[in-house]
């Protein structure tokens, strides 16, 4: 059988960061590369905002961290906090500041991320991004993949490449077409973000811009940016979602939590589920997944983005060695390797009982679990080592480790 040549050496399915990000870290290689994004442009929306100290570093080495940090705020703590008492842990990221060149979280939306990498690939030549186009399936051989791409004013089109990575997301068409199973769970409760310009740090002494709380009926998240606050708010369980996510619903949820005599000033409120899911493989062939197509979690702790950029870096380099320099296909394993047990201990692991800590409801284990952080925070050697480890650098050096 034979085939057309190759349109192009890879194939990104997926416009998100962290599609975006592989793009254009394989054009800087020298690598062609062409993104197929479903939606029509940049989304607008909140899904993470925040990025650890690691990732900034990964980021300037290719000078976008300047450029994220134009546009968000900086902190170089985050608390976990007893509301309304104000008691709390305050981990001091300047802890860390000899192993990164950012000791700090920068606040700042993904999809300005988005953006700035949408504006480097325009300058590329050997990168492109293609919006309302979707990748719908694929069937790989000895020598390289054929695409289905869907939309546009082309229609159907079938492409062809050299490796196919997936980047699409939850519902992943490149891991489904793989027959690459997701496995884990969705968490029963339902989660509301909520956006707001109320004044949070003007009623709550000494609220940090990254602050997870415990609240007398329930717990939620407190996120400072630079135009407004982001808050997640557990519904509750005992009312239906409908009534909760009204306009009426989201005004009793927010005066739960301070109460004011004027109505709360909400730029947009949306429900979400938590998923927790993990691949059991990143690569079948020429195949590869990355980011949120091979794993997915709860938002606690800001890992989900972070683990998908430091995804691309890693997958780049292999794409490097597989195309640039020869490498066989088994490269990937490496990458899975790496990339997988990292995942479910460091980001899938951790999320979880950042999330399970926080969903503790018996007052008396709230303040033993305040007293047991604040011992961590009153001990320098062990405050190091908790900031190192949810910064995501023992990940990190986890995986480079293995060979």
């Amino acid at each position: 059988m034979s085939f057309k040549s190759f349109d192009c050496d890879v194939i990104v399915a997926g416009g998100g960061p962290t599609g975006l990000l592989t793009a254009f870290l394989c054009a800087e290689a020298g690598i062609e590369a062409r993104v197929f994004e479903a939606q029509k442009d940049v989304a607008l929306d909140l899904r993470a905002t925040s990025f650890h100290p690691p990732t900034l570093d990964m980021l300037d080495a290719h000078g976008i961290t300047d450029e994220l940090i134009a546009q968000g705020i900086i902190t170089t703590s985050w608390q976990v906090r007893l509301h309304p008492s104000g008691e709390r842990a305050v981990f001091d990221l300047a802890t860390i500041k000899g192993d990164v060149r950012h000791p700090f979280r920068l606040q700042c939306e993904q999809w300005r991320l988005q953006r700035v990498l949408v504006a480097r690939i325009a300058k590329q030549d050997k990168a492109s991004v293609e919006f309302g186009r979707r990748v719908t399936g694929f069937t790989q051989d000895s020598d390289g993949v054929t695409v289905t791409v869907e939309g546009g004013a082309q229609g159907t089109e079938t492409l062809r490449a050299r490796i196919l990575v997936g980047a699409d997301g939850l519902h992943s068409a490149v891991r489904q077409s793989a027959g690459i199973p997701f496995e884990g769970e969705a968490f029963p409760e339902t989660t509301l973000v909520v956006t707001t310009t109320f004044p949070y740090d003007q009623y709550m002494e000494g609220i940090g811009i990254v602050c997870s709380c415990w609240t007398e009926k329930g717990n939620l998240a407190f996120l400072r940016l630079k135009d407004y606050w982001r808050l997640a708010v557990y519904l509750k369980e005992d009312r239906s979602i409908e009534e909760q996510i009204t306009p009426e619903g989201v005004e009793a949820a927010l005066q739960e939590v301070i109460s004011v005599p004027e109505k709360y000033p909400v730029l947009r409120a949306w429900p979400y589920k938590v998923n927790q899911r993990i691949v059991p493989t990143y690569n079948v062939g020429r195949a590869v997944l990355v980011g949120d197509s091979a794993h997915v979690n709860s938002p606690a702790g800001a890992l989900g983005l972070n683990g998908g950029i430091h995804e691309a870096f890693e997958l780049v380099a292999a794409l490097v060695d597989v195309l640039k320099h020869g490498a066989p296909l088994d490269r990937f394993d490496l990458y899975t390797r790496r990339r997988r047990p990292v995942v479910a201990e460091e980001i899938l692991g951790q999320a979880k009982r950042n999330r399970n800590r926080m969903r503790e409801k018996d007052p008396n284990e709230r303040r033993r679990l305040l007293a047991e952080l604040q011992a961590i925070t009153s001990d320098p050697e062990r405050h190091h080592a908790y900031v190192r480890k949810a910064s995501m650098i023992d990940g990190l050096r986890m995986a480079t480790a293995i060979t």
